[in-house]
């Protein structure tokens, strides 16, 4: 009985640590900002959509851009994709890691496409594809941001209930034998 409630007594603080997390952003400012980030991210599709690079190749552009194209294409659709499962689990590491891997691979991947289009297309509309994605920049340092508090929340929850699981591991421990109860002796 007493383990049971030693172990009661465990989850009620393992439940109100998660409850609380004092130092990670409120559920409902996170998935605000992350709306902000998918929907910004979101205005980039319209954008590559117009884009032709099959029509770059008269110019002399290498078939890679080809493929550039359509990895920007899903990049943007990852990035919706991993902020909607966020949004439904805002508390998760994994998917805030998610998150932040598909946005800085749509980074990286539109920079790369970006200066094809500058050359072969249109300066203006790599400057644009460019400055839509700077738009993100600032929530991309929020969920950043996020990424740490909420690590830093888990970590000192993982403390809370090691320490009181060894305490309760010294309380079992220092508890004597139980002793079987004796036996009614066999009628016949």
């Amino acid at each position: 009985m007493r383990v049971l409630t030693l172990l009661w007594s465990l989850g009620l603080a393992a439940a109100s640590l998660s409850a609380q997390n004092p130092g990670v952003t409120p559920e409902w400012e996170t998935r605000k900002f992350l709306e902000k980030l998918s929907s910004t991210a979101q205005k980039l599709d319209p954008l590559v959509a117009e884009i032709d690079p099959a029509a770059w190749i008269e110019k002399g552009a290498p078939d890679t851009y080809k493929a550039q194209w359509q990895t920007v294409r899903n990049a943007i659709a990852n990035v919706k994709i991993a902020t909607n499962k966020l949004v439904q689990e805002p508390t998760s590491i994994a998917l805030s890691l998610e998150a932040l891997f598909r946005l800085d691979g749509l980074n990286t991947y539109l920079g790369s496409f970006a200066s094809g289009v500058r050359r072969y297309q249109n300066p203006a509309i790599a400057d644009l594809l460019l400055g839509v994605a700077d738009e993100n920049s600032s929530n991309r340092e929020h969920l950043k941001q996020y990424i740490l508090e909420l690590a830093a929340a888990r970590e000192s929850e993982f403390k809370v209930m090691e320490s009181e699981a060894q305490r309760c591991l010294s309380v079992i421990v220092k508890q004597p034998p139980a002793t079987p109860a004796p036996r009614p002796k066999d009628r016949k």
